[in-house]
């Protein structure tokens, strides 16, 4: 096999993109813990229940939506019941499913908790471009999601807020 290895150029991308894979899930999570006493991905799953219909998703579409197992969705989500943030309960349509929803007091937890989360975004990645880059960075990072979705399976959560929606 004739191995096409990394040009100087594309290693320094490579290393540069690994490093920010590495750190920005630590910076946001740092964040979060300390003001809203939330990990990312707990938050994650709060913001996603806050924008569904009647803020309540099957727990297998939330798995989908948040790219998670269904035993680390359950895990979390049994961690955000105990907090009070959410509630698990039987499908109405189907006994098999079950279903969670955001609490009046998730509903808080995510109001209060955004404009920290947004600040720290802003902070870290969104202001640190251009404008044109931040146009380039949907490009790349579509262009990349094309490869690591190619069925798809994750593109209503990630162009959920694109001007120009794909239409089907």
């Amino acid at each position: 096999m004739d191995m096409r290895w990394l040009s100087r150029e594309e290693l320094a991308a490579w290393v540069r993109f690994a490093a920010v894979l590495e750190l920005l899930p630590g910076v946001l999570d740092a964040q979060l813990r300390r003001d809203a006493g939330l990990t990312h991905f707990q938050y994650y799953v709060l913001a996603m229940l806050s924008e569904a219909p009647q803020q309540t998703l099957r727990m297998t579409s939330l798995a989908m939506q948040t790219h998670a197992t269904l035993p680390r969705l359950s895990h979390v989500a049994h961690r955000l019941e105990t907090l009070g943030l959410v509630e698990r309960f039987p499908c109405p349509q189907d006994a098999r499913a079950t279903n969670i929803r955001l609490t009046p007091a998730g509903r808080q937890k995510v109001h209060d908790s955004a404009p920290g989360h947004v600040t720290n975004v802003r902070q870290h990645v969104i202001d640190a471009l251009t404008p044109e880059q931040v146009h380039h960075l949907a490009d790349i990072t579509t262009a990349m999601l094309h490869r690591l979705d190619p069925d798809g399976a994750m593109t209503a959560a990630y162009t959920r807020y694109d001007p120009n929606p794909p239409t089907a």
